[in-house]
C-alpha cells in the first residue's frame, strides 16, 4: 500500500510539472522551428571562422536560442567547423546551444522564476565566452574549410543515439513562400525537434516526481542548501550526466522545492546539458585533448561562479526561490495550461513509440547476437 501511494503521490507531482510546463514548451517548440527554417549556416559559417573573440561572440549568441540537447548539437557543430568555423567557436557553440534554448528558456520561466530565466541564457553566454577565447588563446585558430557543399544547420542531422531511434542524415527540402516556410517549421518543431527532446522531457518529469516525494528535506538541506561545497557537489553529479536544458529544468525545480540553493540548482542546469561522458568523447575527437580540458574547466568554473553570483542575488533581493517557484505558470489559466498538455501528450505518441520501438529492437539483437 505504501508503494502504490509514493507512485500515486510521484505521477501527480510529475503531472502537475507538466501541466505548467507544457505551453511555454510548445511556444519553444514553434520558434526553435522557424530558427532552424529561417536560419542560414552559409551566413554562419561566413563569422565564425576567423577572429579569436569575434567568431566567439557570433557563436555564443547564436546557441543561445537554438534547441539542441548536448547530443544533437555535436552534428551541428561538426558542421560549422567543417565550413570553416576555429576551435574556440566551435567550442563556444557546443556550450552555449545545449545549456540554454527558447525551449529551455520558456520552461523555465514557467517551472522557476523571472531570475532563472535571466540567469541561465547569461550563464550560457558566459561559459561559452570563456571556453572559445580560452581554446582561441592556447590553441591559434586555424579554419579549416572542407571541399563539398556545405551542410545546412536547418538540415544537420540531429543525432539521437542517446536521445532517440538513431542519426538520420537526409536533408529537410527547404521551402519556398513564407507560409510554407512557417508551415515546414511548425512541422519540423513537431516532428525533428521534439522527436529529439520528448524522451528525455518526460524522464525529467518523472525523475523530478520521484524526487519530490522520495528525498527527505533534511538531507537535501544538510549538502545543498548552498555555498561553495554544495556547488561542488553539484559539478559531480552533473557532469556525467547525460540529461537535455528541457529535462533537467523540472528536476532542478524538484531541487528547489527540497531546499536547494538556486545557484546550486543552476550550476546543475549549466553542466547537466553541456556534459556527459559520450559528448566529451566525441568532443576530444573534433577538437583535440586540450580544448576539451579547457572545454570543462570553463563551464565547471563559470558554473560554480555564476551560481554563487544568483545565491547573492536572491539574497540581496530578499527573495525565497522556494517561495516563488512555479510562479510563471500561474500567469495562464489552467484550461489553457490543460489543453497544452494533451496536446504535447498527442505529439509525444510518436516520439515515445519510436524510442521504444529502438530499445526493444536493440535488446533483440543483443540477445540474437549473444544466442549465436
Amino acid at each position: 500500500m505504501k508503494v502504490f501511494q509514493f507512485l500515486t503521490d510521484a505521477g501527480i507531482a510529475s503531472w502537475e510539472l507538466l501541466v505548467q510546463s507544457a505551453p511555454y514548451v510548445l511556444f519553444g517548440l514553434l520558434v526553435g522551428g522557424l530558427l532552424k527554417i529561417f536560419l542560414s549556416a552559409d551566413y554562419v559559417a561566413r563569422h565564425l571562422g576567423k577572429g579569436r573573440f569575434s567568431s566567439v561572440l557570433k557563436a555564443s549568441i547564436l546557441g543561445i536560442p537554438i534547441p539542441l540537447c548536448s547530443c544533437g548539437v555535436l552534428p551541428a557543430a561538426a558542421s560549422l567547423r567543417k565550413q570553416g568555423a576555429n576551435k574556440g567557436a566551435t567550442a563556444a557553440f557546443l556550450v552555449s546551444t545545449p545549456e540554454s534554448g527558447v525551449d529551455s528558456i520558456s520552461i523555465t520561466y514557467a517551472l522557476l522564476d523571472p531570475i532563472m530565466t535571466i540567469a541561465r541564457p547569461v550563464a550560457a553566454f558566459l561559459s561559452a565566452m570563456v571556453a572559445g577565447i580560452g581554446i582561441n588563446l592556447l590553441q591559434a585558430p586555424s579554419p579549416e574549410k572542407e571541399q563539398g557543399s556545405a551542410i545546412s544547420l536547418a538540415t544537420v542531422s540531429t543525432c539521437s543515439g542517446e536521445c532517440g531511434d538513431g542519426c538520420t542524415d537526409d536533408p529537410l527540402p527547404m521551402a519556398s513562400g513564407l507560409l510554407q516556410k512557417l508551415k515546414q517549421g511548425v512541422r519540423f518543431a513537431v516532428t525533428d525537434i521534439w522527436e529529439d527532446l520528448a524522451g528525455w522531457f518526460f524522464l525529467g518529469l518523472i525523475a523530478a516526481g520521484l524526487i519530490t516525494v522520495l528525498i527527505p528535506n533534511e538531507a537535501i538541506a544538510a549538502y545543498l542548501s548552498g555555498g561553495l561545497s554544495s556547488m561542488l557537489l553539484m559539478l559531480c553529479l552533473g557532469i556525467p550526466l547525460y540529461i537535455c536544458a528541457t529535462a533537467s529544468t523540472p528536476i532542478a525545480a524538484a531541487f528547489i522545492l527540497k531546499g536547494v540553493s538556486p545557484g546550486t540548482a543552476l550550476v546543475f542546469l549549466l553542466v547537466g546539458p553541456a556534459t556527459n561522458v559520450t559528448s566529451l568523447s566525441v568532443l576530444y575527437g573534433l577538437l583535440g585533448k586540450k580544448a576539451t580540458v579547457i572545454y570543462l574547466v570553463a563551464i565547471a568554473g563559470v558554473s560554480v561562479l555564476c551560481g554563487l553570483a544568483v545565491d547573492y542575488i536572491y539574497l540581496f533581493l530578499g527573495v525565497s526561490a522556494m517561495a516563488v517557484v512555479k510562479t510563471g505558470a500561474e500567469i495562464l489559466p489552467e484550461s489553457v495550461s490543460l489543453v497544452a498538455a494533451l496536446l504535447l501528450l498527442l505529439f509525444s505518441i510518436k516520439p515515445l513509440a519510436s524510442v521504444l520501438k529502438a530499445k526493444l529492437f536493440k535488446n533483440e539483437e543483443s540477445f540474437d547476437c549473444c544466442s549465436h
